[in-house]
């Protein structure tokens, strides 16, 4: 008897299913720009008109360990959102106006229901992003991955003028620093997360905690927010006098802030807030050092954004307006030397 593809591990038939279930998820995110999207060789994008002098600005990412989580819980239809927010969200960071996505699947055996639910939250993330999923590759490879399990990447596109790029060059010595909070961990620090929750205490992620509300996979599996609409708002209303934002991913504040931040230049955060709920049962139940929880995780912010001084109100109102509970968290200052970031009145600095 011929051996077929299928015979080695790979269905194209189930391939085929599912690139039918995506093409409509597809169809909703397309944008003005789009000139063909899913389906060919190649997605065509056009750029928005009247700009002097375009940039493009790139980002790739993908979710790390947090697919762990997806898997023990059998819930695929919210990681794709957080593929999105990994690279967008960097996009942002310089001000540009996101145009599209692309995303990698890779899987052991590929299921089309697994598959299209995953592409069903990397749609609904470019909604949020306003960014076009322009195309994708889906990859059955047996014997790379387990049969159960899939690998994502994702790839982000944005454009802006480059007169109105954000960033260092733009920052101010007595800059106010404004802070949006995260939706939980994100996509960053899950191996310690899960190395704490399964290891030290003993827990399963399909295990209720009382703290939490719910189960620790399903706080874990809370999507990362996506920071587009905040961005846009403060660009209305503060034009150039928003300076630079800082996406804070691995390595949390402290490896992030100075990211954006020119030479001679640190920053103090004196009016933080609490730790969302999480970050305390991560911390107590390792128990975990606090400049480890710092340098690990986001603990509850995940946008920081540089703006002229006097110019705080304006700025917590322009977030407000997109539905972000922000907050003056501190100010840069001039600095010759020790830390870039400095932390004063921390309500968390205390022995877990």
């Amino acid at each position: 008897m011929a051996v077929t593809y299928r015979d080695a591990g790979v269905d194209i038939d189930e391939a085929n299913s599912m690139i039918e279930r995506i093409k409509p998820l597809g169809a909703r995110t397309k944008t003005p720009f789009v000139l063909e999207g899913i389906g060919g060789f190649a997605g065509l994008c056009g750029l928005p008109q009247g700009l002097e002098e375009p940039v493009l600005v790139s980002g790739t990412d993908g979710v790390g360990t947090k697919l762990k989580v997806a898997f023990a819980l059998q819930k695929h239809d919210t990681i794709g959102q957080d593929l999105v927010a990994m690279c967008v969200n960097d996009v942002l960071t310089t001000g540009a106006q996101p145009l599209f996505f692309l995303d990698y699947f890779a899987t052991g055996k590929l299921k089309a229901d697994t598959g299209a639910a995953v592409v069903r939250g990397i749609a609904d993330g470019c909604v949020l992003a306003g960014c076009a999923l322009l195309g994708g590759e889906t990859a059955e490879l047996p014997g790379m991955y387990a049969d159960e399990e899939y690998d994502l990447a994702g790839f982000s596109v944005g454009v802006i003028d480059r007169k109105n790029l954000l960033g260092p060059a733009r920052i101010q010595a007595d800059d106010s620093i404004i802070a949006v909070p995260s939706t939980g961990l994100h996509s960053n620090g899950y191996s310690l997360a899960r190395r704490v929750i399964e290891g030290e205490m003993g827990a399963k992620l399909t295990d209720h905690c009382e703290a939490l509300g719910a189960t620790y996979g399903e706080a874990l599996l809370t999507p990362t927010r996506i920071y587009a609409r905040a961005v846009r708002s403060l660009q209305e209303r503060l034009g150039p006098d928003l300076h630079a934002l800082c996406h804070v991913t691995g390595g949390g504040v402290p490896e992030n802030l100075p990211r954006v931040l020119p030479d001679g230049v640190g920053a103090v955060l004196d009016q933080l807030r609490p730790w969302p709920t999480i970050f305390r049962v991560i911390r107590e139940g390792g128990p975990v050092e606090l400049d480890e929880m710092r340098r690990t995780f986001n603990l509850g912010i995940g946008l920081l954004c540089m703006v002229k001084k006097g110019r705080e109100a304006d700025a917590v109102a322009a977030l407000a307006e997109a539905s972000e509970d922000a907050y003056w968290i501190g100010h840069l200052t001039e600095q010759s030397g020790g830390e870039r970031v400095r932390y004063v009145n921390d309500p968390e600095d205390r022995t877990p």
